[in-house]
């Protein structure tokens, strides 16, 4: 068995990213080593490969990049007892200290000393992972590889919007990238009456709606207000996940809130502090809830249990591409042509 392995690695400083032969981990004490057969692409991924002033504050080079992935259990270390070679397995992204407070009471997404795979320790874009065997969650047969390989992405929408009572309640979702689209199939999938999706990009407004969005709305071009008119909103939106990091998306979620409405913030703002009609808020009586990353395990399982159950995401997946073809992956994100890319390592 071979030593090495196929790793695409942030080398340097600047766009791109380079497939390399690297050493091949091995599992240490509480570790377990996953063969990988798929990985998808995430907007992280997209982060570090244009090299943004997020990726250059938080990312050590080099470092092998990647943290959505399926795989087989190749090998566990010393002390591991919950899972054995040939299962198939993904992975939670982030690995927790187990000791502050918020891990001690249960509520370890919420750690202060949280590492990412593939952001700052080495991650899942090759042959082979190390993750501990906390991290480790098994994938039941009848979930695909495809959806098992974005199953960490899919826990954010998952995190975001079942933080909300949504049965039977309006729902808005400013943007239309993967996780929002995915938000907006399970916020039909749970009982939401009206679900409506705002973006910029067509085709993925129209993608919205083949995932059960009510309308997909151009943000630049159509009336939120005007859609509420045509749907017989008498009020203001139940709920809010903003899923796009936009300052005017957001300022539009809050003038259509209903009084006491309640809001996820999951997109990140370029800008540190984006602009809120704070006394709108207070008037409205609006809550807010910052959302980061996924609750451990309880998404996990609940994400799972609805795919189970009939929640179809699959039209998320746009492109697949082998994983020496990442380079095609990348352009056609940063095109705006894609969704979520999956690609295959076997």
């Amino acid at each position: 068995m071979t030593d090495r392995m196929r790793a695409l690695v942030k080398t340097a400083p600047g766009k791109g990213l380079e497939m390399q032969q690297v050493d091949k981990p091995e599992p240490g004490p509480g570790e377990v080593l996953i063969r990988v057969r798929q990985v998808s692409i995430c907007g992280t991924d997209m982060h570090i490969y244009q090299w943004d002033d997020w990726a250059a504050a938080t990312v050590p080079v080099p470092l092998l990049i990647g943290h959505e992935f399926v795989g087989i259990i190749e090998a566990c270390g010393r002390g591991v007892t919950g899972f054995e070679p040939g299962q198939r397995v993904s992975g939670e992204g982030h690995i927790v200290c187990k000791q502050c407070r918020n891990c001690r009471a249960g509520r370890e997404h919420l750690c202060r000393n949280t590492l990412g795979v593939g952001v700052n320790r080495a991650g899942a874009f090759a042959d082979f992972l190390v993750i501990p065997e906390h991290n480790v969650y098994l994938i039941p047969d009848s979930i695909p590889d495809e959806l098992a390989s974005i199953l960490d992405p899919f826990g954010n929408a998952v995190h975001t919007a079942l933080g909300f009572d949504l049965a039977g309640e309006d729902v808005l979702i400013t943007g239309a990238g993967p996780i929002g689209l995915m938000a907006a199939a399970i916020c039909r999938h749970v009982g939401a009456r009206h679900v409506v999706v705002t973006d910029l990009n067509a085709s993925r407004l129209k993608l919205a709606e083949k995932l059960g969005a009510s309308s997909g709305i151009a943000a630049d071009l159509e009336s939120l207000k005007a859609e509420m008119e045509r749907l017989g909103m008498k009020e203001g939106f139940d709920v809010g996940l903003e899923m796009s990091g936009a300052t005017a998306a957001l300022a539009n979620m809050i003038d259509t809130a209903n009084n006491g409405a309640r809001i996820g913030l999951l997109g990140i703002f370029a800008k540190e502090q984006a602009a809120l009609a704070l006394n709108k808020i207070i008037f409205k009586g609006i809550r807010l809830k910052g959302v980061y990353g996924r609750e451990m395990f309880d998404t996990w399982h609940k994400g799972i249990a609805m795919l189970e159950s009939g929640l179809d995401i699959y039209p998320v997946i746009t492109h697949q591409f082998d994983f020496e073809d990442f380079q095609q992956g990348f352009d056609v994100l940063e095109s705006g042509e894609a969704s979520k890319v999956v690609l295959g390592l076997v």
